[in-house]
Formats: structure tokens, C-alpha cells, sequence
């Protein structure tokens, strides 16, 4: 065998990684796997697929608790730790890129292998598996923080990607409030929405195990260490995810102080153009009535001219000069 590297091997309908304690790189057969098994060789097991052979293997092989393998193929799974006879049952999450759906992985952990599944490929788990073939151990509890830790750092990039988002969806509102821009803040509202749906309960998880509320296989002082490591970072993204929160609503009230203003400037200048025209509608009235004495006395081109325009371009000219001075114009 040569060195573990980050590829998928397909065999038998099952597809991942097999690492064993060397951190050597096996094939993904089931011959191979319980080989490994039964030498207490297996370090860590990643199956990319849900499928009929993943499912068998987990229950013959490594005689997964069927509500455990109920749950593992049922995804969208609040993140959970929960404790079985030999083994504990994990269910975690990562990130992608802005945009794309969370990534979700569960995981199979005790004193004699680490089972991970999940669908489709993930960068994470990926990073992972080259993370343990450049830094080799053969502590399942190191492996299973290595995964961990891939999938929660995977949310940083994420983070900054939001925030880079958020300050350029700001800048546009300022320049051009439109409702393409609500509707992005809208879609990224939701995504946060989601992302503190997953941190918040991973954050606690972690903590149970910090607290020995759920013990761990093999946990000691030293790799309660790792665990502290997780429960910082998994702070760490809470805390932007609470301040992003606050953005988007600041972002918000944005957008309709924008608009708000725009429709006020409108309804000014509306409001000034209705009053400008309404001293000329009073004269054009009055001048319009049909009394004999307007139309015997005033018939010369100078009352027209006169009474007629000029009385309207004073009451405009009238009109602009106060519009003015009370900072209306």
C-alpha cells in the first residue's frame, strides 16, 4: 500500500476512504474492512453513499444499533450526540460555498473505528483525510477531531464570503434601492437563519462533551484538548453569526430608510410642482369668468399681457422665492 492520499475508491456500490491505524491507505471492500476490523487496524471509514451496501455493512460489520442506522439514512438532522451500547452516533455539519446547501455528516465513533457517511463529495472530509495522511496518528479520537475540525473550519470561508455579500449588497442599496436587492438580502437572511439552526446545537454538543454530560471513548485530559479546540471555534462562528444577524437587519432598515427618503424627495417636489399651480389654476379661473365688465374693460394687449401673464409670473416667481428660503428648493 502506499500513502494515503485524498481519493474516492468505488467498489461494490460504496465509495469513500479506508485508513487504517498507519495511516496507510486501504481499498473499500468489505473484505478489506473487516480485515482491518478484526486486526484493530480500521483508523477511519468514509462512506460517500447511503446506499443498500453501505447500510449492510453497517449493520453486519460493525453491528450499528438500527435506530442509529435509521437515523443515518434520514438526513436533514438537527446535530445531535447521542450514546449507544460500544459506540457514540454523531451528527454534524459543515459548510460550502455562499449559496450551496450545508454539508452534513454522521458519524459512527468507539474505542475500535471511526465510520463516517454522507452523500456526495465534501472538501472537508477531504482536507481531513490529507490532514491525517501529513500529520499520521493512530487515535481514532485525533481522526474523529480532524473531521470535525475540517467541517466546522469550513465555515469560516463561508462566513467571510456572507460578509463580503452583505457589504456589497450595502453599497448597492445606497446607490439603488431595487427589490432584486431586498430579495437577496431576503435569500442571504434565510441562509443564516439555517447556519445558526446547525451551530447553535453543535455548540452545545461540543460542550456536553467538554462537561462529561455524554462521554467520549477514550477521552482523556489530553484529548479533551481537541474537543476544547472545537467548542472555541464553534464560539467564535456563533458570534458571527449573531453579529451577520444584526447586519442583515441593519441592512434592512436600510433599504426602507431608502426608499422612504426617495418616496419623501418625490413627494416633495410633487407637492411643490401641485402648489406652483395652483395660484395659476385661481387666475386662470377668474380671468375665465365670463362677467361683462372683465370682458368690456379689459379686451387691450397691455391688460393681457399685464393682468393676464404677469399676475401669474408673479405669483410663481412669488411662490419660488419662499420655497426657497424655507430650504424647500
Amino acid at each position: 500500500m502506499t500513502p494515503a492520499v485524498a481519493r474516492l475508491w468505488h467498489h461494490g456500490g460504496m465509495q469513500g476512504h479506508l485508513l487504517l491505524t498507519d495511516c496507510l491507505e486501504g481499498e473499500v471492500t468489505r473484505p478489506a474492512i473487516e480485515v482491518a476490523l478484526k486486526d484493530d487496524k480500521l483508523l477511519w471509514l468514509d462512506l460517500a453513499d447511503t446506499g443498500p451496501d453501505t447500510i449492510a455493512l453497517l449493520r453486519e460489520v460493525f453491528k450499528i444499533h438500527p435506530l442509529a442506522i435509521e437515523d443515518a439514512q434520514e438526513f436533514s438532522q438537527r446535530p445531535k450526540i447521542e450514546d449507544y451500547d460500544g459506540f457514540v452516533y454523531l451528527v454534524v455539519y459543515g459548510a460550502r460555498a455562499l449559496g450551496q446547501p450545508l454539508t452534513e455528516v454522521h458519524c459512527f465513533y468507539s474505542d475500535k473505528f471511526l465510520v463516517t457517511v454522507h452523500r456526495d463529495d465534501i472538501q472537508a472530509v477531504t482536507d481531513a483525510c490529507r490532514t491525517l495522511t501529513r500529520l499520521p496518528t493512530n487515535r481514532r479520537l485525533v481522526a474523529l477531531y480532524r473531521v470535525l475540525d475540517d467541517l466546522i473550519d469550513s465555515m469560516f470561508p463561508y462566513l467571510t464570503a456572507f460578509d463580503d455579500r452583505i457589504d456589497e449588497l450595502q453599497d448597492q442599496i445606497f446607490a439603488k434601492p431595487t427589490e432584486d436587492k431586498l430579495a437577496a438580502l431576503f435569500d442571504l437572511k434565510r441562509e443564516l437563519v439555517n447556519l445558526r439552526k446547525v451551530v447553535t446545537p453543535q455548540r452545545d454538543m461540543m460542550a456536553s462533551m467538554l462537561s462529561q454530560v455524554m462521554r467520549i471513548p477514550g477521552m482523556t485530559a489530553e484529548t479533551e484538548r481537541y474537543v476544547r479546540d472545537l467548542y472555541d471555534h464553534l464560539i467564535r462562528i456563533s458570534d458571527m453569526v449573531d453579529s451577520y444577524r444584526d447586519l442583515l437587519s441593519g441592512s434592512l432598515d436600510a433599504y426602507m430608510s431608502v426608499v422612504s427618503n426617495r418616496l419623501n424627495d418625490v413627494m416633495k417636489r410633487l407637492t411643490i410642482i401641485a402648489t406652483v399651480f395652483l395660484p395659476l389654476s385661481y387666475l386662470t379661473g377668474f380671468f375665465g369668468e365670463n362677467f361683462g365688465w372683465l370682458v368690456n374693460r379689459m379686451g387691450s394687449a397691455g391688460a393681457f399681457f399685464g393682468l393676464g401673464i404677469g399676475t401669474e409670473v408673479v405669483a410663481v416667481g412669488a411662490l419660488l422665492v419662499m420655497f426657497r428660503r424655507r430650504g424647500w428648493m
